[in-house]
Parts: structure tokens; sequence; C-alpha cells
């Protein structure tokens, strides 16, 4: 879940393991059951909870090509540290279990709140734009992607495509799916707990993710920071 990926770690780490192993089959296996138990609620959760789960299993099928292809990449430099594990634990927590355990069984009943149905119209006008640039920052970036933070024996300084526009528009995409969870799941741990956790991944990560990009790239990451903005895309010069 990170855009460009720098890191810390020893060098000539070769690759990595992530999304690999029993562990990943189980938690997929797992996320399958649940969504379909979810979707046999779809009248208990609405027409929101349904589109909250077309949205999770499309950003998750944009995601796991890249991730499975990617694990080929030469890892020469990575960072994991307790906090790095306790942000992606957190998001793993808001933004997959606790919706997906709450839509299959009801869990989390005791947190839910109305909201008027123009909340959930307007979640749904945004699943397109926001599943739109989910996908176009993950096939702009290409092999440079990495769920963690990770630096790779080839690693380049994408600046085109979507990223002519954003430094970061994967997190832009993640901000707009958070910030969309708890207009269609109308409960406050299955949706809005999302909105702080990845406040907290934002914040915490993003000035390292750009510290490690200065570390390498230089000057060249330096012209094209002042060029282009965190969250807000940059005007077409």
């Amino acid at each position: 879940m990170v855009d460009h990926a720098e890191r810390d770690h020893a060098p000539g780490s070769g690759r990595r393991p992530m999304m690999s192993g029993i562990g990943t089959v189980i938690m997929l296996a797992t996320c399958a059951v649940l969504v379909g138990l979810a979707t046999l609620r779809w009248r208990e959760n609405g027409l929101g909870g349904l589109l909250w789960l077309v949205l999770f299993v499309a950003m998750t099928a944009i995601r796991l090509p890249h991730a499975a292809r990617n694990r080929a990449n030469a890892v020469v430099h990575a960072h994991s540290d307790v906090t790095e594990r306790t942000l992606l634990l957190g998001m793993f927590a808001t933004m997959i279990v606790l919706p997906l355990l709450h839509l299959a069984t009801g869990l989390f009943a005791l947190a839910d709140y109305r909201l008027p149905g123009a909340a959930t119209a307007a979640g749904a006008i945004m699943l397109l734009p926001t599943l739109w640039l989910f996908w176009r920052s993950h096939a702009d970036l290409g092999r440079n992607w990495s769920p963690g933070l990770e630096v790779h024996a080839e690693h380049r300084l994408v600046t085109e495509g979507v990223y002519a526009r954003w430094r970061h528009p994967m997190y832009v995409a993640i901000w707009l799916a958070v910030l969309i969870q708890p207009l269609l799941i109308h409960n406050v741990v299955a949706g809005a707990f999302a909105i702080p956790a990845f406040a907290a991944m934002w914040t915490l990560r993003v000035p390292r993710e750009e510290a490690m990009m200065r570390a390498r790239f230089g000057t060249q990451y330096d012209i094209y920071a002042a060029r282009v903005g965190r969250l807000w895309p940059a005007t077409r010069s």
C-alpha cells in the first residue's frame, strides 16, 4: 500500500517474502468466505454494503497481480520496524477485517448509525474515479511498486502518467476509499475507523518514504517534488 518505495534494511537482501506462503493463501480464502457470507446478507447490509464489497473485491483484483509479479524484484534496501508493522496492521484491520466481519455477521450492529440516502449515493458516485486512480497508479509504477518500504536493484523514479500530476496518487485513491467507506457502511467500527487509521499511516509513513526517495534519487527527486504536490494534482504546464 505504498507509492514509490524506498527502504532500509541490509543490502542484497534478495526477494521479499510478502504475498507468499500458506499465510497468504489462508488470508485470501478467509476473505473470500467472508465476502460470500456478506453477499448473502445484502438485504441486511443494504446497497451501501454491497457497493463496498464491490470496491474491496475490485481493489484486491487490481493489486494482487502486481504484488505477485513484483515479488521477483531483487530488494537491496528494506525498512520494517514496529511503527511500520503497526500501521500496516491498523490498515488491514480497519479497511478489510472489521468491515468484512461486520457485513458477514452483523457483529458490530450496536455501533450502527443512520445517514440519508444521499450519503450512500455520494459514496457510489466516487467508486469509479477511486478505482480508476488506484488501477492507474499501480499500472504507472509497474515494477517500482511494493506493499512495503523497499528499494530494489533496478528501482527508478516514476514521473509520468498520473505521477506527472501527483507525488502520491495511490495514497490519494486510498484516501478516497477510506472516506467512501463510512458513507457505504453505516457503522462506526466497520466504516469510520478506517479514517483515523489511514490518517496515521499518511502522517507517519509519507515523510519517511519521501526521505528515502531523496536518499535514493537526490536532486532529481527534489526537482520533482517541487513541481508536483503530494495530494493535490499539479496543473499541466
